[in-house]
């Protein structure tokens, strides 16, 4: 299937799928999600692939929704551009949590909103250096959505999730490995030898077990993320129809700080 929006390689029984919006940051909007959704569930259904990278090109590694795709919709139904993406999201979550392989995020550039969130479903994250991440949803009057609400808290805590969505600070590489984000950095140069070396040692290993194992692993919380999931939509939805969100979207676009009025 012939793509646009996404790259995708496959070698040895590793399948690559790469964001290749450098343009606009990896930002999601309905035609990369749609891309996305079918790859992530045709590679969950090929026997041959053992091993699933999802990385980007350019600079960044997703930087979240596309925001000008959001602004598309102010004057007509603020929400309509989540109830579009978020239903694609959630299905690529459940899909990388579900699929009976290993799923590798290779973060080999910034990362925001539901690009935090995809990074988090992954089973491993390896990551470069010079990344740079950020929670960003609260900072244009939104919330989260892509599972960050359940999955984030797993991996790091719920004592420092409250300080993302309160205060959005940018944080580094060694921060994330520091606070259990990510499970390994390397220098710049050497993330995609470092990623393919690991896929290549998982996909000559016994597969069966590791779908069992993840299949165990997500026996505790696949419940719990299906219902977060719904929960974050309508929380965005809700959001979506609040003058602090239309204020941070317009902010963000002027590349100025936003005046929210708590409406």
């Amino acid at each position: 299937m012939g793509y646009e929006n996404i790259i995708v390689e496959v070698e040895a029984g590793v399948e690559t799928i790469r964001l290749n919006r450098p343009q606009a940051f990896n930002s999601l909007n309905d035609a990369i999600g749609e891309e996305l959704e079918a790859e992530i569930e045709n590679c969950a259904k090929d026997p041959s692939i053992k091993v699933l990278i999802i990385t980007g090109e350019g600079k960044a590694f997703c930087s979240g929704g596309d925001i000008t795709f959001f602004k598309k919709y102010f004057e007509s139904d603020p929400s309509e551009p989540f109830r579009q993406l978020i239903k694609r999201l959630n299905i690529v979550i459940l899909t990388i949590r579900k699929m009976p392989k290993p799923v590798i995020a290779a973060i080999n550039g910034a990362v925001g909103g539901a690009g935090f969130s995809l990074a988090a479903a992954c089973d491993l994250r390896i990551c470069a250096s010079s990344v740079r991440f950020r929670q960003a949803y609260t900072s244009i009057g939104m919330t989260g959505d892509g599972g960050w609400s359940l999955l984030v808290p797993l991996l790091i805590g719920f004592g420092k999730v409250t300080e993302l969505l309160l205060l959005d600070p940018v944080f580094d590489a060694q921060q994330a490995l520091a606070w259990g984000l990510v499970h390994q950095v390397v220098e710049d140069g050497e993330l995609e030898s470092t990623v393919k070396g690991v896929a290549r040692k998982l996909a000559t290993g016994p597969s069966t077990a590791f779908a069992i194992a993840k299949e165990n692993l997500n026996q505790a919380m696949l419940g719990l993320l299906e219902k977060q999931l719904e929960l974050e939509r309508m929380g965005m939805i809700r959001a979506s129809y609040t003058s602090d969100y239309i204020e941070g979207v317009h902010a963000f676009l002027e590349k100025r700080a936003p005046r929210f009025t708590g409406g």
